[in-house]
């Protein structure tokens, strides 16, 4: 019975290999460029999802007397050759953009997990072929079925991220493998089939949350990704399409004016782009250095 109490013990226990939250958040707000990172893509977020209320003028609202001026106080980033406000189409493109960008990172993670984790604890046969299916999925000129998938079904927000994301979930289905068949044999996953606990439980109860540092990571250089790839799609013409905007497809708009006046209607969307990836990228950073117990003393 002692035994047993002690398997028990160390069975519901599993869960604590994971640092603590209160420890998780203190080495995060260490990270000084991800709590930067945090804030402004916090901003960004509130800005694009609230430009109902915050832009400075309605969506598309235009006026052709006006046509393209540079920034000034009237129009902090000036006016596109329509004579709208360009601060104001960034932040309701920036909708678009950030929601591909998320809901991409979340679904391919999860699925990515899903499979990684299965395979990586059931192995044998099934393991093998799962794996050689991922494979397949890592060898194939993402570009260009990418391109083809949404020449063939659309270019809707929503295609984007299901074909997305269903390109983007190998790498993290990879990663998590190697990590289940290295936890799978650690004494609370042993600790845990003993006293009869289940295949679902135990990778839901005992493994997964010993993945939370690797999940969290990969949603945010996920969604880095996902910006940069929609922006380069929508840049090349395949992406989404007007009468919907993404900063993707206002660089697009704007490729030909290099060398003119009105260039700056190329920098800016840029420059929302870079900046946004560089906010994900210093949370990720800041996320594995958290989650990280061997990482360096923040």
């Amino acid at each position: 019975m002692t035994d047993m109490a002690a398997v028990t013990q160390a069975a519901g226990t599993a869960p604590a290999q994971v640092s603590g939250t209160r420890e998780v958040v203190r080495r995060f707000r260490k990270h000084r460029l991800a709590v930067l990172g945090t804030v402004v893509l916090i901003l960004l977020v509130v800005a694009c999802f609230g430009a109902t209320w915050l832009a400075p003028a309605e969506q598309g609202a235009q006026d052709l007397a006006l046509g393209p001026t540079p920034p000034s106080g009237a129009h902090l980033l000036g006016t596109d050759d329509l004579g709208r406000d360009y601060l104001s189409e960034l932040l309701y493109a920036g909708r678009i953009s950030l929601a591909i960008g998320f809901f991409v990172a979340i679904a391919a993670t999860l699925l990515g997990t899903a499979v990684g984790a299965i395979a990586g604890y059931v192995g044998g046969v099934l393991g093998e072929v799962v794996m050689r299916i991922t494979d397949l999925f890592l060898i194939v000129p993402a570009i260009a079925i990418l391109a083809l998938a949404l020449e063939a079904l659309g270019s809707s927000p929503l295609t984007i991220v299901l074909v997305l994301a269903g390109l983007g979930w190998p790498y993290i289905a990879r990663v998590v493998r190697s990590q289940v068949l290295s936890l799978r044999e650690r004494e609370f996953v042993q600790a845990a089939k003993v006293i009869g606990a289940s295949t679902p439980r135990i990778l839901v109860r005992h493994l997964l949350p010993n993945l939370a540092g690797i999940v969290a990571v990969n949603i945010s250089l996920a969604t880095a990704t996902a910006i940069i790839v929609e922006s380069t799609i929508s840049f090349l013409g395949f992406g989404v399409q007007p009468p919907r905007t993404s900063w993707g497809n206002m660089l697009s708009q704007a490729a030909g004016l290099v060398g003119t006046p009105q260039v700056y209607l190329l920098y800016f969307p840029g420059l929302f782009i870079l900046l946004t990836v560089l906010c994900v990228n210093f949370i990720g950073d800041g996320l594995r250095d958290a989650f990280d117990p061997q990482g360096k003393q923040l």
